[in-house]
């Protein structure tokens, strides 16, 4: 199984600011998770989407001063990282049990568990918004509400199962080359972010861009089965009780599916945010500001 030889200066001093990392071991191993600020806050976990992390998804977002005023400065921010999605991740052993979304969310709870808190905030991106949402369905009582950008609820459409299975081939033959880089662009970006021969890439795709070759093909492989074998949980989203808030762009691939969950949950505790003319990963960039956001993500 080949992985990509490219690497990626980082700053390590620019990264963590401030947070600290843990590793917590769960049943279904280690799970690396940011802390930043006062644990006597408030808790707001993250789970960032498809072959991000923390750093990619969500620092740009909490960097913009007006989100910081009202996240950072009222709550103690956990960012969980898909397994072997950390900063500096070495390749997961093909021998190890490959983790189902089920555990994954299972994981969540024991990472809960490990910092003794109680019930939290939730905060995820796609495939990371559908982890959190199951976490939500099975342990209804640790979650206070879900903020949700562009988030699936259903099993994979044919389409969607063809476009993964694609992905997964290449991981496994090639991990994270040139090609496969340009799927996850796709999934992340509108074309005008992405460029084009009249229109150069965006900044905040080429950052992108960068931090993808930090990736191991080998575990973004591993939680792209898990995604992919994913089941349909639209027939328990009415029982939900928490706070549930949607954003989704209307250029978005996964537009329609944002669109299907937020007509089955229940409307007294449950709103779409719709922002038209853009894929989702833009939604926080005009919410933030062009400039202050060139590291998030949000599909």
């Amino acid at each position: 199984m080949a992985e990509s030889n490219d690497s990626v200066f980082v700053d390590v001093e620019k990264i963590y600011l401030g947070g600290k990392e843990h590793h917590v071991r769960t049943g279904c191993g280690s799970v690396s998770v940011i802390v930043y600020g006062d644990q006597d806050k408030p808790a707001l976990i993250t789970y960032p989407d498809l072959a991000l992390n923390y750093m990619s998804c969500f620092q740009g977002l909490f960097f913009c001063p007006e989100v910081a005023s009202l996240l950072v400065h009222n709550f103690c921010i956990y960012h969980i990282s898909p397994p072997g999605h950390e900063l500096g991740a070495a390749p997961i052993s093909p021998d190890d049990p490959l983790p189902s979304v089920d555990d994954l969310a299972d994981q969540i709870i024991e990472v809960l568990n490990y910092f003794g808190l109680g019930a939290v905030m939730c905060m995820g991106v796609t495939a990371g918004a559908y982890i959190l949402t199951l976490f939500a369905m099975k342990y209804r009582q640790r979650v206070l509400g879900l903020i949700l950008v562009s988030p699936l609820c259903k099993a994979p459409s044919w389409t969607e199962w063809l476009y993964n299975k694609v992905m997964s081939n290449m991981l496994y033959f090639y991990g994270m080359c040139g090609l496969l880089k340009e799927f996850l662009l796709q999934r992340y970006f509108s074309k005008d972010v992405r460029g084009s021969a009249e229109v150069p890439e965006s900044d905040i795709a080429q950052a992108c861009r960068g931090l993808l070759d930090e990736r191991q093909g080998i575990n973004v492989l591993r939680f792209l089965q898990a995604i992919t074998r994913r089941p349909d949980i639209t027939s328990g989203l009415k029982k939900l009780r928490c706070r549930t808030l949607v954003f989704v762009g209307d250029n978005s691939p996964f537009h329609s599916e944002a669109l299907h969950m937020i007509t089955k949950l229940d409307r007294r505790y449950s709103a779409l945010v719709e922002v038209r003319g853009l894929e989702s990963s833009e939604c926080s960039i005009r919410i933030c500001g062009p400039k202050k956001s060139t590291l998030i993500f949000l599909k």
